[in-house]
Formats: C-alpha cells, structure tokens, sequence
C-alpha cells in the first residue's frame, strides 16, 4: 500500500478576533472554497469530511461536523469530529490520512475552525483551557494553563541552562516573522528590554511570552495517489504522521520538562516516513508559550545542542531547519481547532514553493514537519510533509 497522501488544496483564513458579526461557520466555508479551489475538484468529489474543533463551548454548536457539511455542500459525504486539545487540528489530519490509506474514501476534507477569541469573554476561555487538563485534579483547583506550563519550562531551563533571553528570542522571532505573514494576528517587531516589562503571568512566563487568542479557520484537500489530476501531480504529500500521549499530571512523569509523548511520536511519524530528524528542512512548532517551543525542538530531535542552535541561527529565516515561518501561535495566531490544519496547510505551500514573499525559502524544502500537542504535551501529534512529483 502506497503510504503518501497528496494535498491538493491548502488554504486558511486570517487569524485574528473577529469583530465583523461572523461565525466560524464563514470562516469554515472561506478556508474550505480557497482550498478546493486550489485542488481543482468539484464538491461532489470529496467523499468524507473531518473538523476539528477543540470544544463546544466555543462554536455553542453540537455536532459541528453535520453542520459544516450541510454548509459546505458537502451533503452525502461521511462526516465526523476530531477533538485532542491543542492537538485537535493535527489529530484530524491524521484521520483523513488514515481514512485515504485504508481505503475508506479517496478525497478528504480536513476543516480546523474555532472561535477563541470572539465567542466569549477572556476569563471564561481561561477557565475552559484550564479543562484541557485532569479537570477534578487541576481544573477544578483554578489552577491555569500557564502555570502548568511555565512548572514544565522551569526544569528545563534550569536543565539546559536557559535564560529569559532564549525565552524572548522565540517571541522575537516568531513575530517578526508574523510581519511578513498577511494572515498573522500579531506581527510585532519586539525588544528584550519590552518583554522583560511586560507583565509576569506564571514565573517565568510574562505576557508577551504567550500565544494570543484567536479565531480562523483552515482546510485541507487530501487525495489518494491515483486520484491526484493531472495537473496537481507535483503537489506536497504527507509522508509520515505519528501520534502518542503522556500521563496528565506533571508530577507523575519521569521527567515533567521534557515533552516524551512528542518524541515518541516525532520516531512513528519518521519510520513510516522513512527519514530523519536531521532531515527536516522546515517546522512548524507548537509555541502556545515561548519555552514550549524550546522544550518541542528538543523533544522532536531537531537539534543535538539546543542552546547552541536557539543561540545561533540555526532556526532562523536563513537556517538549517527555518522553524514557525508563519509566526507560529505566537505570530500567526491560536484557534485551536485550526492550529494542526494550518501549520500542514503552511508545510505544504513551503515545499511547493507557494508560501508568502519573504518567509518562502529559495530553495523549498524538501522535507517540513508541522508539530502539536495537547495539554502540557499530554496528547502529541506530528506530521511529515514532503515535495510531490516534479512537475
């Protein structure tokens, strides 16, 4: 059995909150039209839908996946939900890779949509992220997802030899990159001295060290090998996909710093790719915080020195491996559900060499990795995307 899928269409929204009086069921439909646009397929063709959505509490929809699909004229086409935390995004891209190779449907639609931002005020999705977690041993306590993060980043800043200005250059990096990312909800050219001022949220995590709330939507084509035209032959395919958990609490792992459950996956996703770590050209990184990044890089393999590279630029524009090119969370914005959808949309535009002026390398990359996780890398999903037939 062939084990690559092709993306024939990739497209999202703007991420930003929304003040215009839409609903994520629009911004479903505009990410949907741009990429079966893109694929060059009539919506009769596609015969299964996958949404990601994180939480109903969000959309206010049950049962989101009918909807989109009476929505989208989609109406015949099997139809179901992916819901894994941050991860959910990337879960549900592994669905329609799992539904294509096992034979279950020939042409998937992946939608990730969520309104983060504009559904309800800021404390009530405090709250509600906090459920991510063991809600009777965490949720229920108040405690926040920043203080669970930042309790996971402090072992490992202390085992690495980290500082506060590793913590500012992803935020330094992922937003100046934002600034050349037309869809990106905080392009921001920062300063050290501006973030160290910003207020402390959980030690060591200031604000500005911290991904916004947003709302968007994002979608994916994905076609078998023998339904792929003519004239998408040269489009990206997913060649590895690898998915694995951790325990919920921090305090019963073996090591609460390090994110296992992604290096774990990131080993699936290479074997059933057949490559390396090393290999990578291009991440996208889950960076819901700045010292999550740090901690994914470490965890997914794709650097033997973290500090060495973080300090040079090994991750930069220019680098070896150019990580969160769109921004990231931090840049280009965080609806959940959107998150894992967006970041394989984002790989595959860069190895077809369509990514935006400016972030899009010269040479695109042979191979790109788009990373998620949910909870403090609780649940971790991760896929391999890699360049089509020449066209």
């Amino acid at each position: 059995m062939d084990k690559m899928v092709a993306v024939l269409g990739a497209a999202l929204t703007t991420f930003n909150r929304r003040k215009d009086g839409s609903s994520f069921r629009d911004w479903a439909a505009e990410a949907t039209d741009a990429a079966i646009a893109m694929a060059g397929l009539e919506r009769a063709e596609i015969e299964m839908l996958v949404v990601a959505s994180e939480s109903d509490f969000f959309t206010l929809q049950l049962n989101p996946a009918s909807v989109l699909a009476n929505d989208l004229g989609l109406s015949g086409a099997a139809a179901f939900r992916v819901e894994g935390g941050g991860a959910s995004g990337q879960l549900a891209v592994h669905a329609g890779v799992q539904a294509i190779l096992s034979g279950t449907a020939a042409r998937v639609l992946v939608v990730g949509v969520d309104p983060s931002a504009s559904q309800l005020p800021a404390a009530a999705m405090k709250e509600l992220y906090s459920y991510s977690f063991d809600f009777w041993h965490e949720g229920a306590t108040g405690v926040s997802a920043t203080a669970l993060y930042a309790l996971s980043v402090q072992g490992a800043m202390e085992r690495l030899g980290l500082t506060d200005d590793d913590l500012a250059a992803v935020t330094i990096g992922n937003r100046d990159n934002a600034r050349l990312n037309p869809n990106a909800h905080l392009p921001r050219q920062h300063t050290a001295e501006e973030i160290a001022a910003s207020p402390m949220i959980a030690s060591p995590y200031r604000r500005l060290h911290c991904s916004p709330l947003s709302d968007g939507a994002a979608a994916l084509v994905l076609a078998a090998e023998a339904s792929v035209p003519a004239a998408r032959r040269s489009a990206a395919r997913i060649r590895g996909i690898g998915a694995a958990t951790d325990r919920v609490h921090l305090g019963a792992r073996t090591a609460p710093d390090h994110f296992a459950a992604k290096t774990t996956a990131m080993g699936r996703a290479c074997t059933m790719a057949d490559v390396t770590p090393e290999q990578l050209e291009a991440a996208e990184v889950y960076d819901a915080y700045a010292g999550a990044q740090i901690q994914a890089l470490e965890a997914l393999g794709l650097s033997s020195d973290i500090v060495v590279d973080l300090r040079g630029d090994a991750f930069g524009r220019g680098g070896r491996c150019p990580v969160n090119l769109s921004g990231g969370l931090m840049g280009q914005g965080a609806p959940v559900g959107a998150i894992g959808v967006a970041q394989t949309a984002t790989c595959a535009l860069l190895v077809e060499g369509r990514y935006h002026d400016g972030l899009q390398p010269a040479t695109p990359p042979a191979l790109a990795l788009a990373d998620t996780h949910g909870g403090v890398c609780t649940t971790a999903a991760v896929t391999i995307v890699g360049q089509g037939a020449a066209a």
